[in-house]
This record gives C-alpha cells, sequence and structure tokens, in this order.
C-alpha cells in the first residue's frame, strides 16, 4: 500500500539503448528460438548454481534420500512450507516438523491439533491441514505410497497445484517438467521482456512454455531450484544484482531492447512504454492489489486465579473451515461498526457469561487497548479486554474450550495475532489489576521461544 502511494515517475515513449523493438507475434521476441543459447543459459545457470546455491535440509535430503517415497514426501513438506513463506523461516519449522513425522505414515498417524500446533506461526494454516489430510489419503487410498508423477501428485493430493506438481516431480522424481513460481515468473519475464500483466492467461501459458523450453533434461531438479534461487538472491523484485547475474547476456530486460510493443498483434509486450528509472524493474508487470478490507474484533484475556501452581487462560477454537481454522484464541467477536466501549463490555460479557454458564458483570471487564495483525488480505485489528476470576474451579458450558495455563498456552496452537493481543498492554496505561499478570506470561513465552 505504501508503493501505491508513491508518485508516477516520468515514462519515456521509447526504449533506452538498443532503441523500440516492434515485435509482430509473442513467438519470436519472447522466447528462445536458437537451441544453442538454451543450451548455454543451462550451463551458465547451472554452473552458479553448483557453486552458490545455499546448503537447506530438504535440498539435502534430495540428494541424499534413495528411498522415493521418503524423498517425495519430504520434498512434498517443503514445498508446501515455502508457499509465500521465507526460507529463513521455515527451515527451523522444516527440521522440527521431520523429526517429529519422518514418513507419511507418521503423519497420517497425528492429530489435526498435533499438527496445528507444529504449524502454529507460520501462517497460512491451511497448508498443513491440507498436508495432514493429504498423507491420510496417500495411507488409507494409495497404500503409503505417495503418487511417482506430476500428473498424479496434482490430482490425488490436496493443496498441490500446477507449480508444486512440478517441483516435486523434477526435484524428488527426475521428471523433465519446469516449474513456475512467483521467483520463476520474474526472472523469465525479465529475460524475455514479457510486460503483459503476469496474472493473465496468456502471460501464464507462455511462462510454462518458457520453463519446459528451458529445464536442463539431465538435471531438471536441479535446475528449476536454479531458477528459484536466482530469482531470490539475483533477480530480486527491488534491488537485483543484474552483474552478478550468470545469465545476464540472455536478458532482454538488462539492455532494454524494449518498447511499447504492438499490443494489438503481440499479448505479451506491456501496453505501458518503457521507464528509464526503472530499468528492469519494468517487468513483470502485475495489476494493483487490493487493499486489505478492514476488520475490528473484540477479543478478552480471561484469567482464571489458582491458590496454586499456574493461573489459567481460556480458550475457545475457531471452526474447522476458514481463516486460521482448527486454531485456538481468546474469546472474540467480530465487531460489525464502531461500538462504544460501553457497548463493547456489554457484547463482551454475554459472550464470557454463555461460555462459563454463569451471569458475570460488566464492570469486570477491563479496556487493555488495541492491537494490529495483519493478514494477506485482511487488516485485522484487536480491540482487547481482559477480565480476572477468583474461583479457579471456574468451568466452561460449551463445546471448543479449555483452559490453558502459561505453559501449555506456548504449546498450544495458537496463531501469531492471538499471541500479539497479550502484547498491547506493556504499552499502555496499566489500568487492569491483572494486567501485569499478563505482561508476565507473555514474557516468558518470549523467552521459552527464544
Amino acid at each position: 500500500m505504501a508503493e501505491n502511494a508513491k508518485p508516477k515517475r516520468n515514462r519515456t515513449k521509447t526504449a533506452v539503448k538498443h532503441g523500440p523493438h516492434k515485435c509482430s507475434s509473442s513467438s519470436t521476441y519472447h522466447s528462445f528460438l536458437d537451441a544453442a543459447d538454451v543450451v548455454l543459459l543451462r550451463s551458465q545457470l547451472l554452473g552458479w548454481y553448483d557453486k552458490e546455491k545455499r546448503e537447506l535440509p530438504w535440498r539435502t535430503t534430495a540428494m541424499t534420500e534413495t528411498d522415493v517415497n521418503i524423498r517425495t514426501y519430504a520434498v512434498w513438506v517443503s514445498e508446501i512450507m515455502l508457499q509465500q513463506t521465507q526460507v529463513t523461516t521455515v527451515k527451523d519449522y522444516y527440521n522440527k516438523w521431520m523429526k517429529r513425522w519422518p514418513t507419511v505414515h507418521d503423519l497420517a498417524a497425528a492429530t489435526l491439533e498435533e499438527v496445528n500446533q507444529m504449524w502454529a506461526g507460520l501462517g497460512y494454516y491451511s497448508r498443513g491441514k491440507r498436508l495432514h489430510e493429504g498423507a491420510q489419503k496417500v495411507v488409507s487410498e494409495l497404500k503409503g505410497q505417495m503418487p511417482q508423477t506430476a500428473d498424479s501428485l496434482l490430482k490425488q493430493l490436496p493443496g498441490v497445484g500446477r507449480y508444486t506438481a512440478a517441483a516435486i516431480g523434477s526435484i524428488a522424481l527426475g521428471q523433465v517438467t519446469g516449474a513456475v513460481d512467483g521467483n520463476v515468473i520474474r526472472v523469465l519475464c525479465r529475460l524475455r521482456a514479457i510486460g503483459a500483466d503476469s496474472t493473465s492467461p496468456a502471460v501464464t501459458e507462455a511462462l510454462w512454455d518458457l520453463a519446459n523450453t528451458l529445464v536442463d533434461p539431465e538435471r531438471p531438479g536441479d535446475f528449476n531450484q536454479a531458477m528459484m534461487e536466482l530469482g531470490a538472491r539475483i533477480c530480486t523484485p527491488k534491488a537485483p544484482l543484474c552483474s552478478q547475474c550468470p545469465v545476464q547476456t540472455h536478458c532482454r530486460a538488462s539492455v532494454g531492447a524494449f518498447s511499447s510493443g504492438n499490443t494489438e498483434t503481440c499479448s505479451l509486450c506491456p501496453s505501458e512504454p518503457w521507464d528509464d528509472e526503472l530499468g528492469v524493474l519494468n517487468f513483470p508487470r502485475k495489476p494493483a492489489k487490493k487493499p486489505p478490507r478492514q476488520e475490528r474484533t473484540l477479543s478478552c484475556v480471561v484469567i482464571r486465579r489458582q491458590e496454586e501452581g499456574e493461573d489459567e487462560y481460556l480458550l475457545t477454537q475457531r471452526p474447522d473451515k476458514g481463516l486460521l481454522a482448527g486454531l485456538w484464541e481468546f474469546p472474540s467477536l467480530l465487531l460489525d461498526g464502531e461500538n462504544s466501549e460501553t457497548k463493547q463490555k456489554k457484547l463482551l460479557c454475554a459472550e464470557i457469561s454463555r461460555i462459563l454458564g454463569t451471569r458475570l458483570t460488566e464492570s469486570l471487564f477491563q479496556s487493555v487497548g488495541e492491537v494490529v495483525h495483519i493478514f494477506t488480505h485482511i487488516h485485522q485489528t484487536y480491540i482487547v479486554y481482559s477480565v480476572c476470576l477468583k474461583d479457579g474451579k471456574t468451568q466452561t458450558k460449551t463445546d471448543n474450550t479449555q483452559w490453558l495455563s502459561r505453559s501449555a498456552l506456548h504449546e498450544a496452537a495458537v496463531s501469531t495475532g492471538m499471541k500479539k493481543v497479550c502484547v498491547k498492554p506493556w504499552c499502555v496505561v496499566q489500568r487492569s489489576p491483572h494486567t501485569a499478570q499478563i505482561k508476565q506470561t507473555i514474557l516468558a513465552l518470549e523467552a521459552e521461544k527464544k
């Protein structure tokens, strides 16, 4: 959103350096027609990859694991975790996951609650659920054998799309197929000056055709990983290191051999003219993102005081479908508009009273503050209250609720947004008599996490 707010730069009407190029069709200028160029690009890219690649646990497994079933499962897990998540974040999760569930049979035998606990904090929680569902399907319907082709992976595993099937097929099974993810889209669009909307069907099919043309038949998995590595480390979105690119001589964007093209005859040329200041950043072109919708949610930290031992916190489980499916959270209510503090207390009092099966008074509820958490498509504001119950034996009267101690809360399948809810008391006036207790809990959680 901040990027969208930047003033537009002046755009030139013609290309720079080598002058404008007018392509007459989408099958020539944006393709690799010379077989020698393809062979050279493969050699240059793989030579760079062999020297510069990062040592990652799933790559090690793909190279060393002789059991094809375990190898396919391991690559599948890594590809699902890596969807829209940074490599540095995934590594620890992947190692813990594979240590606990080293085979598809082990994962299938786990409970969804255990999977959610392991996935907590990684985001896009439906991915873990689909991995679990897929493992159970492999064991129950496929006799424990992972699908052995990209097509069968695509058809038989939930949550596996075209890219994921191709990545697993090439990396784990040696299938000669290209793989087009976000990094590869950027690399290919720059290599061949593809400036039309990169999400359009025409561009999507052109990119897959290019990837299938370029993939090395002797080392398809390494080639695809090299393309991704190039996009992640060299051909980056905002500050590409063109001088370090092993395939720069093949890149049409880097030499500026580009113009606005003829959109009447070419579906891959950009509709806007070249921007001198952007250079290679002219590619790829994407439609403007829609701003995330705004949501406001009431959330209440309910503490059950214990005479001996740790105090406990009330959590409720979200529905098994939709956002954050199956995860645990502090009792929460989605607001449909602005409400006064009096109205908010009234709503929360009614909800907590219903859960506990008892009648509470609104005066027990103390305002803590607001917490903002950004999902991909939602700008979520949690309006946080707290209430302390002195009766340490207070029980709940509804399903899908539980009382958790501080240590148990750390291990539970709780979203990052919910963990943020308790952080707010650090920076607000301590109006609640038990704010210090909440702060102490989060301090301890952060310490344990480190």
